[in-house]
């Protein structure tokens, strides 16, 4: 399938919605138990409320998968409350910043994950997956709304050695064996980081051959619009035999 350019935004729904249903496929969210992959049309995944990073398909899965994700979670867990004291900024001397930027990371995980995903270049350099990762550097600002509390200040390919937390890599590694054994190529690593606090999100992701997201070379500013604007219904564009589809 040959790659596709365009000289219009990357997303369909840059500024209206899309009206067709997203194609179920690795880079949405996948159950940390069970492995479905999610499809955000349908039902959302929910997050680990211990770490905020670990999603499940259902209460059932998060049940049967606590013995194992339970040392990364206590250890994501402390390091957190760590940081409970920082506040995000003067208008809002209640709130906390690493859960602001848990919300943050939450409700733009599909924006995030295609990002890392182009600014990898894994369709073009699927080894790049094992070597780099994709570094978003956030600014606080003033708003009501939980997703809006951040501005993009800077993005940075880094080496993955940018992580240097055992545990982490450790949940990382984990994600990358099973992912591999199922077919995919690895596992993309974002980070997403304000000031002295970061959080680092995993996005499995199939092969180059079942990969339909189009490459795309202005991934950065579509970022910037989509979290300057409050957006969370992002959607990429993919192109295959079948014709065009957003999602």
């Amino acid at each position: 399938m040959a790659t596709a350019y365009y000289s219009q935004p990357a997303a369909a729904n840059y500024y209206t919605a899309p009206t067709s249903q997203p194609h179920k496929q690795r880079g949405y969210r996948v159950c940390d138990q069970c492995g479905a992959v999610e499809n955000p049309s349908a039902t959302r995944f929910r997050l680990c409320g211990g770490c905020m990073t670990t999603q499940y398909c259902s209460q059932d899965c998060q049940k049967l998968h606590w013995g194992s994700h339970k040392p990364i979670c206590q250890h994501t867990a402390s390091q957190l409350s760590g940081v409970k004291q920082q506040p995000m900024s003067s208008g809002y001397p209640d709130e906390n910043l690493a859960k602001c930027l848990r919300k943050f990371t939450s409700a733009h995980t599909t924006l995030l994950g295609w990002a890392g995903f182009q600014a990898l270049q894994l369709k073009r350099l699927p080894a790049n997956i094992r070597q780099n990762a994709l570094l978003i550097e956030l600014n606080p600002r003033n708003h009501a709304d939980s997703h809006r509390r951040f501005s993009v200040a800077g993005t940075h390919v880094v080496p993955r050695s940018y992580i240097r937390d055992p545990l982490v890599v450790a949940d990382i590694q984990r994600r990358e064996e099973r992912c591999r054994q199922s077919g995919g190529i690895g596992t993309a690593v974002i980070i997403i980081q304000c000031g002295s606090v970061s959080q680092v999100m995993p996005v499995e992701v199939d092969p180059p051959s079942k990969i339909s997201w189009d490459t795309r070379d202005d991934w950065a500013s579509v970022l910037h619009h989509f979290v300057e604007s409050g957006r969370t219904d992002f959607k990429p564009i993919s192109t295959t035999s079948r014709g065009t589809y957003y999602g």
